[in-house]
């Protein structure tokens, strides 16, 4: 019996060698299939990962350049337009200078007349010279008012015609 049991006891030890390798061997052979699908994934998913980041990278930085754009074109329009109030200033006190003149002068020769009619001729002259002066005068403020508005709001348009632009254009994938 002793005879019997140590040849099924090898046949044993055998079958459990034969099981053990073919086991690790099915083992070895189930991760190293199972690792390439798991490594090409792991590789696909960090490709989109870094195309993903770099996207949102690049519309940070579209982001900030159109963002300095408006700062610039906010600042050109300012400009323009303390440059050019101060241009109508000028203009305003060149006129209201004209005008102060105009009336001295009309005072002066008022003071000098000898008669009623002397004096309403004077007076109607000043008049009609101040009111032709005023309507000249602010006819090139008004003009002088709307270039001012167009230069002023030049940058402001130009970027809304990139934000326009931009705007349509496609997202890039």
């Amino acid at each position: 019996m002793a005879v019997v049991s140590e040849a099924k006891l090898a046949d044993v030890k055998k079958l459990v060698n034969e099981a053990a390798n073919n086991g690790a061997a099915k083992t070895q052979k189930v991760m190293q299939d199972s690792a390439a699908p798991a490594r090409a994934t792991m590789e696909k998913t960090m490709e989109q990962a870094t195309k993903a980041t770099d996207g949102m990278i690049k519309a940070a930085e579209q982001a900030a350049e159109f963002g300095r754009g408006n700062a610039e074109a906010m600042a050109k329009a300012a400009q323009v337009y303390m440059a050019g109030v101060q241009d109508l200033s000028k203009m305003t006190l060149g006129m209201m200078q004209g005008l102060s003149e105009h009336a001295i002068a009309s005072a002066r020769a008022l003071a000098a007349v000898k008669s009623l009619k002397e004096a309403t001729e004077v007076q109607t002259s000043y008049a009609r010279t101040a009111m032709e002066k005023t309507l000249s005068e602010t006819t090139k403020l008004q003009e002088a008012s709307l270039k001012l508005a167009e230069a002023t709001f030049a940058p402001l348009t130009a970027r809304m015609q990139v934000a326009v632009e931009t705007m349509s254009k496609p997202i890039a994938a």
